[in-house]
């Protein structure tokens, strides 16, 4: 299952997020979304693990608690809506 992983601190490693996840399952990977640009993390991240009641597991317990003084906000990912491409705001 993928899990979305909110309102991390800005400090945060990817290695510290997978410890908190693998405190209730096994994890698969553990990524923070950095800007392409500055290389700085946007705040959010994604964690994949392979057994969907250990993933329900740790959604419950981490969800709304606090993990390098920020509250995290957590819940199984969504699949990314397509986005139009293109544009450039001429007809």
């Amino acid at each position: 299952m993928n899990i979305y992983v909110g309102n991390l601190s800005y400090q945060l490693t990817e290695d510290e997020l997978r410890a908190a996840f693998e405190a209730h399952g096994a994890v698969d990977a553990a990524r923070i979304i950095t800007d392409k640009y500055s290389g700085h993390s946007k705040g959010f991240g994604f964690v994949e693990m392979p057994n969907d009641s250990e993933a329900q597991a740790a959604i419950n317990a981490l969800n709304g608690t606090e993990l390098s003084g920020r509250e995290l906000k957590v819940n199984e990912a969504r699949p990314r809506e397509q986005r139009g491409g293109g544009g450039g705001g001429r007809w």
